[in-house]
Order: structure tokens, then C-alpha cells, then sequence
């Protein structure tokens, strides 16, 4: 009863303005992603799932998880699944209505942010449109974002992150990001990740997050590899004064055990989760590392009687084919066939939700350590008094020492790999 009476009171003061706007009536605690982290760090070695919502099934079974582990949770979905050339039916724009649809009509009473991942800057030509198109992600219910200028070298990258936090409100989740996600190849170092830190810093801009290449990948990953927990660590480490967390990307090619150093080893209070779910929501086998298992003919084992109608499966496969799509193009068959999904009987999208539910459940409460996490945000908003609870620092770097031309003199410096060329979308 403490927690529901907190909860009211939260309500009223925890929406931030955009989201007050939008829902006028809404009893949805949609929070700041400031909100969620602060949650996992009151805890301790937590962290919980950003559940990347590809479909409708996927949100609606991640938050029935969220609310049944009493964890705070992050919504998201990135440029590439929702942006202006999506493969999902869920973008940017509708993501936060169908959240917080789903947060009323089950009665969702756990705080939840709704995180614009991966908004990708490949160039300095991206940088204008995406100060007009920012603006619009949070006026349509977005608030926490991931600005994502890793794919240029280490200068570009923090100058495009210091034009862009301009277009974040102060109150907003904010993560950075260091090394484009690659696997074993081009990973981060504390190096890097310090350019980065202390240059934003410099400018009175103090990421929540910051994501690095540690060793994962995104999709589909057949390698043991994983993460490298140590390499995290110790730039978390490097990073300690700066009070910024760990965001895990790709955490697809790893098991439990890896999955729970990284929540109890590092300052990780955020992890991603995409692929897995869009398999497990659709009935497929999937191992402990997250990925789909295969047959002995290298094909999706589909579970029966779980998941999308038998025909509906047998007509997705069919679709993959002829577009000569391979398993790890499988996440572009989100859009066609979201509306079939919806469209199914009221049993089979029950059973798809179900899934995503249990599977979401183990990991907050059994590998991410963050059940009972939801109290913790909410005492953060209560003791705060505002949706804003403002930055975990302030400014430690000098502002003359990082302008534009220091900062491309000490990315000069700068010893990096970033690895192979090519597209590391998500």
C-alpha cells in the first residue's frame, strides 16, 4: 500500500512535460531515463532490460514482466527499427502512445522510459536534419535519447554530440556513445571514452550513459565471445568521477553468467535487448546466449503450439525467401507483418506476449539482479520533487581547454582502432 500511495504521488509530479502533454489523463508513470538509472544505481550491481519494442507483442509482454518483477524499465526502439527508414512498424513517433496505451490498459505501475536508441549520425551532412528532426521525437513522447556519432572518427564524434545535446531537454535521459558496436574488432579503450566524457563535460553536458565496443554484437551471433567484462570495467573505472553509467549494446552471443558480471562487476544500469525477443515473440527456440537455435538443416526451430499461428509462420518464411533474405535479415519482416500478427486470434497474440513475458522476467529478476527496482524510482522522483532530476556531476573540465580546435589536437593524439568500415546498425 506504501508503494501505491508513493506511486499517486508520483504520478503527479514524475511526468515530464512532453509526456503530460500528450497524455493529459494517463495514469502511465513514463518517466525520464535520468529516472531509471538512478533507480539501478539506489540498488547496486543492476541493471535492467531496454527492451527494444519491435512490435506491439514484444512492448506489451516486456512491461507485463516489468510489472510482475516490480523493475523499472526502458521501451525503446533505434533509428534503423524506427526511424525514418524503419523496418518496424513501431517508430519513434508511435512508440510512446502504444506505451502508454499498453501501461493503462493493464495497469502498469512501474516507472518506464521510452529511450530513442541508436540515433545515428554517419556524417557531418546528418547533423542539420537532425536538429530539426530531434525536436520531434520528443514532442511525440520520447524522453531519453542515445546520440549515436560513434560511426566517425573520435573529434567529429564529440563536436556532433555537443551540437545535438542542444536539442535534448536538460531533463531527458542522455546516452553517448564511444565505439560502434563490431564485436572483437575496433574495440573502446579508456582513452577514448575519456576524450569523449571530458570534452562533453567541458560543455556542461553530462551523459547518463555512455556505450562502448566491448566485445558484443548486435543480431545474431553465433560467437562465445561476448563481452568483455574486464575491458568494461576498467573504463568504467576510468570514468569514475564523471558519475556516468554503462549502456550494454548486443547483448545477443551472451550467456547468463556473462550477462550477470556485467550487471554486478560494472557500473552497467542498462542493457539491450532486440533479437532475442523478436524471435521468442514469434515462437522460435532460443538458446542462453539469446540467439535462435537451428536445426540440422540451419533452420529456425519453431516451437509448436507457441509463438505466431502456424500458417502466419509458414507465410513469413515463404516472404523471407523469396526476398532472398538470410536469418539475420529476419528482423525486416517486422514491418510487413506486424499488422498480420495483430490481426491474429486474440489466443495466439496472447501466447506471443506470454513468451516475451517469461522471458523478460528471468532476466530483470534472475540475471540483471533488478527486481524491486520500480521503488527506487519512484523515492528518486518523490525526494527530487520534479520529473528533472538533474545531472549526477557538474562541470570538472575547463570549457577553454576543450574548444573546437583543442579538441581536434587531442583527438589527433589519440592511439584508436576503430576496426573495419562497413554498416553496424542494429
Amino acid at each position: 500500500m506504501a508503494y501505491i500511495a508513493d506511486f499517486e504521488k508520483a504520478l503527479e509530479i514524475g511526468r515530464p512535460p512532453n509526456i503530460t502533454t500528450l497524455f493529459p489523463h494517463s495514469r502511465a508513470l513514463i518517466v525520464s531515463g535520468k529516472v531509471i538509472d538512478r533507480a539501478m544505481m539506489a540498488k547496486g550491481g543492476a541493471m535492467t532490460i531496454a527492451a527494444n519494442g519491435r512490435s506491439n507483442v514484444v512492448i506489451r509482454g516486456a512491461l507485463k514482466a516489468a510489472q510482475r518483477a516490480r523493475s523499472a524499465i526502458i521501451i525503446e526502439i533505434a533509428r534503423s527499427e524506427g526511424g525514418a527508414n524503419a523496418y518496424c512498424a513501431v517508430n519513434y513517433w508511435n512508440i510512446a502512445r502504444q506505451v502508454d496505451a499498453l501501461c493503462n490498459e493493464m495497469g502498469i505501475t512501474v516507472p518506464v522510459a521510452i529511450h530513442a536508441d541508436h540515433y545515428g549520425i554517419k556524417n557531418t551532412a546528418d547533423i542539420a536534419p537532425a536538429s530539426v528532426e530531434i525536436p520531434s521525437l520528443f514532442d511525440a513522447g520520447i524522453t531519453s535519447i542515445a546520440i549515436d556519432a560513434s560511426h566517425m572518427p573520435d573529434d567529429d564524434n564529440l563536436l556532433a554530440s555537443i551540437e545535438l545535446a542542444k536539442y535534448v531537454p536538460s531533463w531527458a535521459g542522455f546516452e553517448t556513445e564511444v565505439g560502434e558496436i563490431k564485436g572483437t574488432q575496433g574495440l573502446s579503450s579508456s582513452e577514448e571514452a575519456l576524450f569523449l566524457i571530458r570534452g562533453l563535460n567541458a560543455h556542461n553536458i553530462f551523459p547518463d550513459w555512455i556505450a562502448l565496443n566491448n566485445g558484443t554484437t548486435h543480431g545474431i551471433e553465433a560467437s562465445a565471445q561476448g563481452i568483455q567484462v574486464e575491458l568494461t570495467a576498467e573504463i568504467h573505472d576510468a570514468l569514475a568521477k564523471y558519475a556516468v553509467s554503462g549502456a550494454q549494446h548486443g547483448t545477443s552471443g551472451n550467456n547468463s553468467d556473462r550477462l550477470r558480471e556485467i550487471a554486478s562487476k560494472t557500473q552497467s544500469t542498462k542493457a539491450n535487448v532486440a533479437t532475442a525477443l523478436q524471435m521468442i515473440s514469434w515462437g522460435l527456440a532460443v538458446n542462453d546466449y539469446g540467439n535462435a537455435a537451428l536445426d540440422a538443416e540451419g533452420e529456425f526451430i519453431k516451437v509448436p503450439g507457441e509463438g505466431v499461428g502456424e500458417e502466419l509462420w509458414q507465410d513469413i518464411q515463404q516472404y523471407a525467401e523469396t526476398q532472398g533474405w538470410k536469418k539475420g535479415d529476419y528482423k525486416k519482416l517486422n514491418l510487413p507483418f506486424e499488422n498480420k500478427i495483430m490481426g491474429q486470434p486474440r489466443a495466439i497474440r496472447e501466447r506471443m506476449a506470454r513468451r516475451v513475458e517469461d522471458f523478460v522476467y528471468t532476466l530483470l529478476v534472475e540475471v540483471f539482479n533488478a527486481a524491486d527496482t520500480a521503488r527506487y524510482g519512484v523515492e528518486a522522483l518523490l525526494d527530487a520533487g520534479s520529473y528533472d532530476l538533474g545531472p549526477k556531476t557538474g562541470r570538472i573540465e575547463p570549457v577553454e581547454e576543450w574548444s573546437e580546435p583543442e579538441i581536434r589536437r587531442r583527438a589527433a593524439a589519440l592511439d584508436t582502432d576503430k576496426g573495419p568500415e562497413g554498416d553496424f546498425d542494429d
